[in-house]
């Protein structure tokens, strides 16, 4: 059973719930702002309640700033690192308390915390922060055979991805 989290577009959440139900899986969408400590609460709430206990979580978030260090603002800040680091902290914080034993947990990072870009500090530090708690949050859910792991993916033709970067 997977459930879809969005935030606001509901039609492509609706479009991975139809595919994974039309191979044969169980799938529901619901809607929560990871910049929220309420909503992953409730979304963690609304998906034991449609799917029982949980047996792995994926925090997959992304907003990015495209400007030079220099250039960003507190308002930058705050929403990039609302969302990809604060967001991620207390998705793989409620995880922790809700995952059986035995479970897994993957943050998605990204393969550029090992590049350095231009004019991508805010995102690239965010997404540093989200390695960390990773690699701290595995140690302390090892006795529960618990795998908490980073994906870091190289380029991804997404909404993320700047004009600039793609081919």
């Amino acid at each position: 059973a997977v459930v879809v989290n969005y935030v606001g577009n509901e039609k492509a959440a609706q479009e991975a719930v139809a595919a994974i139900r039309e191979n044969g899986g169980k799938a529901v969408a619901i809607q929560a702002d990871i910049s929220s400590v309420s909503d992953i609460s409730r979304l963690f709430d609304e998906t034991e309640k449609q799917m029982g206990a949980i047996d792995i979580v994926v925090a997959n978030v992304g907003v990015a700033v495209i400007k030079p260090l220099v250039e960003a603002t507190e308002a930058d800040f705050d929403h990039v690192f609302g969302a990809n680091a604060k967001g991620t902290f207390f998705t793989l914080q409620e995880a922790a308390h809700r995952v059986r034993d035995g479970g897994r947990i993957i943050a998605v990072s990204t393969g550029g915390t090992k590049m350095f870009f231009t004019q991508t500090a805010l995102y690239l530090g965010s997404k540093g922060a989200v390695e960390q708690f990773v690699r701290v949050l595995s140690r302390e859910l090892g006795p529960r055979s618990v795998t908490v792991n980073a994906l870091s993916p190289g380029f991804t033709d997404t909404d993320l991805l700047p004009e600039r970067d793609r081919a």
